[in-house]
C-alpha cells in the first residue's frame, strides 16, 4: 500500500462524523467546477468509523433512538439551501431505508430488521442512523473526481503546527511523522471538557465520602455501573441526556413495557433499576416532538428576523447586546409565525382579518403595549396567544403541597403536552417550530449569543419523541422516576455525607441521595476542553469568545486569532465554534445553516488550493485507503 505523495495538494479533515462527512460531500459537489480532475489527497482523522463518528457510532445500545423522525433527517442539500455550490440530491433517512427495502441499496450489516420496520414518521435507532451516515460517506467518496484520494486515519489528532503562509503539520497519536496539509478543517462535534468549579467540588466531596458523582458527559459513554439497584439517584437535567439515562437504567437493565386495552403504558421493573429523582431549572422535560405532519400554508419566513436585520445588527458601531437588540426580533418572528398559522388555519378562533392583523402587527414594537392590545383584541382565547415567557418557565409561580402532589401535577403537565403536540388543532406550535429553525439560520452570522437561546431552542424544538414521554409517565407511575420540580438546587452535606436536592416547587421538601448524575452534555469551552488539538490551538493564539467558543469567520469558517485575523489555512465548523448551526444533518427543505456553512467552507478550500497551491508534479492516482494500524 503506497503512502500519500507529499508533493500532492492535501487537506486534513479532523473529525469524520456527520459534519466531516457533510464537508466531504460538498467537496465532491464543488470539485468539478473549482478543482477539475487534478490530484488531491483528503485525510480523514477520527478514532471512530467515518460517517457516524463518535456520537452516532454503531457500537452503542440498540435501545437509544434519534429524536427526529426518519423523514425529517437528511444529509443532502436541496433548492432551499442558500449556497454558491450545486445541489447534489440525495435521499432522506426514510427514503434511503425505503430504497434498501426495495433492494436498490444494500442493507447495512445487522440492520436489515430495523430497516424493514422503519416508517417515515418513526424514530430510528441510532445504530440505523449510523448505517445511513456510513452510506452517505461512501456515496460522497464515490462522487469525488478520480484523482482525489481519501485516506482514513483511525487516530486522534493532537496538534497543528506550521506558519500561516506555509503547509501545516497535523500530529496524530501513535504516529511519529505528521500529516502534511495545505489546509486543515476541524469538524470535531461534541467534546468532553474539564470539570467546572462546582463539578470539581462535587467530585471531591463524593471521593471523600465514598459517594457516586457522574459529571456532564455524553450519556452513552458514561459508566452507569456504580448506580445500584433500588438506591435513590439525584439527576440534575431534564433534557435529552436524561432521556438516554432513563432508557439505559430501565429497559437497559431488563425492565419491560406493556400496553393495556385502554392504551395506557405500564412499566414492569426488573428489580435492577435505581430510583431516579429528576429536576432542573424548568422542572419539566423538553416538549414532545410534534406528532403530526405539516399541512396547509407555511408562514413566509424569515419575516422580521432575516438577512437584512442581521446586516443592520452587524453594522452597529457599538456592537450587539443580545437581550436588547436580538431578542425582540426573535420574539416578533416567533409571534408572526404563530399568528400567521392561527389566522390561516384556524380563522374561527380569531376576530380580525389576517391582512389587517398583519399590518398592525408589523407596525408594533415587540412586547409593546400596542402589540399586546392587538393580540387581545384579535385572539379572544388566551390559550391561543403566544406567551414565550410562560413557555420558557412553565412552573413559575406554581407550588405543590407535598411530593405526592408534585408527582401528580407533573404527570398532568406531561400528558397535556403530549396531547397538544399530537393534535393538529394546535398547529401554530408547528409554525413556531419552523420559525425557530429560521431564527437559528440567521443567528449563525452573529457569533456567540450566549446560553439562553440554545437552551430555549432545545426545550421547544429538540425534545424527545412522544413515545419516550409516555415511557416516562409509566416509569413515574411505577415509582422508578420521581420528579423534584423547578429551580432545582443541589448541595453537598459534609456532616451527613450525602447530596441534598431542593426545589421551589415544593418548599421545605428535601431529597437526599448518595449518588448524583449531571444529565447534560459538557458546555463547549475552548479553555476547558479535553481535546488536545483544540486546546493547543487556543494556546497557540486562536481566539475564544466570552462564552468559551472558538471564534471563526462566519463567511467560511476560518479560525480567527486574538487580533481577529482569519487564518488562511485553518478552518473549524461545529458546536465548539461560535458559528454552531444546530446539527450536522437537518430536515429537508429548511435551508439548513450547517449545509450552507459546509458549502462555503468546501468552496473556500478548493478555491484556495486552485489559486494558491503550486501546480503539482504529475503522479499516478492513489487508491483510497484506510489506515487502521498506527503509522510508524
Amino acid at each position: 500500500m503506497s503512502a500519500p505523495n507529499p508533493r500532492r495538494p492535501s487537506v486534513v479533515i479532523v473529525g469524520a462524523g456527520p459534519r466531516g462527512t457533510g464537508v466531504l460531500e460538498r467537496i465532491a459537489a464543488n470539485a468539478p467546477e473549482l478543482w477539475g480532475d487534478a490530484p488531491l489527497d483528503l485525510h480523514l482523522v477520527d478514532p471512530h468509523p467515518p460517517g457516524g463518528g463518535r456520537i452516532w457510532r454503531h457500537e452503542q445500545s440498540p435501545l437509544l433512538w434519534m429524536n427526529s423522525t426518519a423523514e425529517d433527517v437528511t444529509m443532502f442539500t436541496d433548492e432551499t439551501v442558500e449556497q454558491a455550490g450545486p445541489v447534489r440530491p440525495g435521499p432522506s433517512l426514510a427514503a434511503w431505508a425505503r430504497a434498501v427495502r426495495d433492494g436498490e441499496r444494500p442493507a447495512p450489516p445487522g440492520l436489515a430488521d430495523a430497516v424493514a420496520a422503519l416508517g417515515p414518521r418513526d424514530f430510528a435507532g441510532r445504530r440505523l442512523l449510523s448505517g445511513y451516515l456510513r452510506w452517505v460517506h461512501e456515496d460522497a467518496v464515490a462522487a469525488l473526481p478520480p484523482r482525489v484520494a481519501v485516506h482514513e486515519h483511525r487516530a486522534t489528532a493532537l496538534r497543528v503546527s506550521g506558519a500561516r503562509e506555509g503547509r501545516q503539520r497535523v500530529w496524530l497519536a501513535g504516529r511519529r511523522a505528521p500529516l502534511l496539509a495545505d489546509l486543515v478543517v476541524l469538524t470535531l462535534g461534541h467534546l468532553e471538557s474539564q470539570p467546572a468549579a462546582q463539578d470539581r467540588e462535587f467530585a471531591g466531596f463524593a471521593a471523600r465520602h465514598g459517594l457516586t458523582y457522574l459529571p456532564p458527559a455524553f450519556t452513552a459513554d458514561s459508566d452507569l455501573g456504580a448506580l445500584r439497584p433500588g438506591e435513590p439517584v439525584l439527576v440534575r437535567g431534564f433534557g435529552l441526556a436524561f432521556v438516554d439515562l432513563m432508557v439505559l437504567l430501565t429497559e437497559g437493565r431488563g425492565g419491560k413495557y406493556t400496553t393495556g386495552r385502554d392504551g395506557v403504558l405500564t412499566y414492569h421493573p426488573s428489580g435492577r433499576e435505581p430510583v431516579l429523582h429528576v429536576g432542573s431549572r424548568r422542572g419539566v422535560p423538553y416538549h414532545s416532538k410534534i406528532g403530526y405532519p405539516p399541512s396547509g400554508e407555511r408562514p413566509p419566513l424569515p419575516r422580521f428576523f432575516g438577512p437584512a436585520e442581521v446586516e443592520a445588527l452587524l453594522a452597529r458601531p457599538g456592537g450587539i447586546d443580545f437581550d436588547r437588540d436580538v431578542r425582540p426580533l426573535i420574539d416578533k418572528e416567533l409571534g408572526f409565525a404563530h399568528y400567521h398559522r392561527l389566522f390561516t388555519a384556524h380563522p374561527a378562533r380569531t376576530r380580525m382579518a389576517w391582512p389587517d392583523f398583519e399590518a398592525k402587527y408589523a407596525a408594533g414594537e415587540p412586547g409593546g403595549a400596542a402589540l399586546q392590545a392587538l393580540v387581545r383584541a384579535a385572539v379572544p382565547d388566551p390559550a391561543d396567544r403566544l406567551d414565550l415567557d410562560a413557555l420558557d418557565h412553565p412552573l413559575d409561580g406554581i407550588r405543590y403541597a407535598d411530593g405526592a402532589a408534585l408527582q401528580a401535577g407533573l404527570r398532568g403537565h406531561i400528558e397535556a403536552d403530549l396531547a397538544r403536540r399530537h393534535d393538529p388543532a394546535h398547529s401554530p406550535d408547528l409554525a413556531v417550530f419552523l420559525a425557530l429553525l429560521s431564527v437559528y439560520g440567521q443567528l449563525t452570522r452573529l457569533g456567540d449569543h450566549g446560553p439562553w437561546w440554545h437552551g430555549f431552542f432545545s426545550f421547544l424544538a429538540s425534545g424527545p419523541p412522544g413515545p419516550r414521554l409516555r415511557q416516562l409517565l409509566a416509569l413515574s407511575r411505577a415509582g422508578v422516576v420521581r420528579f423534584l420540580g423547578a429551580g432545582l438546587t443541589v448541595t453537598a452535606d459534609e456532616a451527613r455525607g450525602v447530596f441534598r436536592a431542593e426545589s421551589v416547587s415544593v418548599p421545605g421538601e428535601r431529597t437526599e441521595a448518595r449518588a448524583l448524575v449531571e444529565a447534560r452534555l459538557p458546555e463547549p469551552s475552548v479553555a476547558r476542553t479535553r481535546d488536545r488539538l483544540l486546546h493547543a490551538l487556543h494556546a497557540d493564539g486562536a481566539r475564544a469568545t466570552a462564552g468559551g467558543l472558538l471564534a471563526v469567520d462566519p463567511a467560511d469558517g476560518r479560525i480567527l486569532d486574538r487580533a481577529g485575523r482569519p487564518h488562511p489555512r485553518r478552518f473549524a465548523l461545529g458546536p465548539h465554534t461560535d458559528a454552531r448551526a444546530g446539527g450536522a444533518f437537518a430536515r429537508p427543505r429548511t435551508n439548513a445553516p450547517a449545509f450552507r456553512q459546509n458549502d462555503a467552507t468546501a468552496r473556500a478550500l478548493l478555491t484556495f488550493l486552485r489559486d494558491r497551491t503550486a501546480p503539482p508534479v504529475p503522479v499516478p492516482a492513489l487508491t483510497p485507503r484506510t489506515d487502521h494500524a498506527v503509522d510508524q
